[in-house]
């Protein structure tokens, strides 16, 4: 399958290949992978020229995966990647290794502990984000806060794939909390919000929305009530964000949409389609 003249070279197949799935919606990661298969037609070059993307996506997607002998689900992120391969579930201490198509956690060890003086402020974020998760994600969520390097981020991931009603989405959201440098008082606290819908029933709709900000958080050296407050904060936006997502729409479809659809043909007048035999039309359209 190389390239020979006037054809596509293996890597630029690869490089289109890799679009395609970096771009799958989710829940439909297996479907454009078997589609590009059958386009390529190649395994091998699938599986080794396409294989930097496997991760790449499901670490963009913050993907779900369950432990063994672990009550609670953790997320594949960029965050929680110590290297080889391996990621950490800093809430149980295990370290586990992914295999990216599968989407199944292996060979689970003991994780590096937490640096000491981070850890107390992770413990307290993560209860808070618990109770956020079960308050606000009817659906299911999976909250993680990862504390690694000197930096704390939480993470939140929330999907509801329905492919018998043509419907997928996932909600996504990163913080990067400024506690454990001894900083008090108002702090600047970055995040980012993703909402990705996939709608697909009579036609192919796709909502991709991606929000960066920046907010205002009181710190103090009382890791609770810091938590607290972190997450209160961390509901306003989000709430904030899912409003203006809705209410956006809602203008689109009473007004931007609506402008789009002309109510009448050209010739101002509709088509009785129970009377066609009596225009000039039917009898042009009846047999020889």
């Amino acid at each position: 399958m190389a390239g020979g003249e006037g054809g596509i070279s293996d890597s630029e197949k690869v490089r289109i290949a890799s679009d395609f799935l970096l771009h799958a919606p989710p829940g439909e990661f297996n479907e454009v992978f078997n589609d590009v298969r059958m386009l390529l037609k190649n395994d091998t070059l699938l599986r080794e020229g396409c294989a930097p993307v496997f991760s790449q996506y499901n670490k963009e997607q913050f993907v779900p995966v369950k432990l063994e002998g672990v009550e609670k689900k953790t997320l594949v992120t960029h965050h929680n990647d110590i290297g080889n391969g391996r990621f950490v579930d800093d809430q149980s201490g295990k370290s586990f290794k992914f295999d990216h198509l599968r989407r199944e956690a292996v060979d689970i060890a003991e994780a590096p502990p937490v640096e000491a003086k981070l850890e107390p402020w992770r413990a307290a974020l993560q209860t808070e984000l618990d109770a956020y998760i079960d308050e606000h994600f009817s659906s299911g969520g999976i909250g993680c806060v990862f504390a690694r390097n000197g930096v704390i981020t939480l993470c939140i991931e929330s999907h509801q794939f329905a492919p018998t009603n043509y419907v997928n989405g996932r909600w996504r959201s990163e913080w990067v909390v400024p506690v454990g440098d001894g900083q008090n008082g108002a702090q600047e606290m970055k995040g980012t919000i993703k909402c990705q819908v996939h709608y697909y029933e009579d036609g192919n709709v796709q909502l991709f929305s991606d929000k960066p900000t920046t907010v205002k958080v009181n710190v103090s050296a009382d890791t609770v009530r810091t938590a607290r407050e972190v997450l209160r904060v961390i509901s306003e936006e989000e709430a904030a964000y899912q409003t203006a997502i809705q209410e956006n729409y809602t203008t689109m479809s009473e007004s931007t949409f609506k402008a789009l659809r002309r109510q009448l043909p050209v010739t101002r007048a509709k088509m009785d389609w129970l009377k066609v035999q009596s225009y000039r039309i039917g009898a042009e359209m009846k047999p020889q």
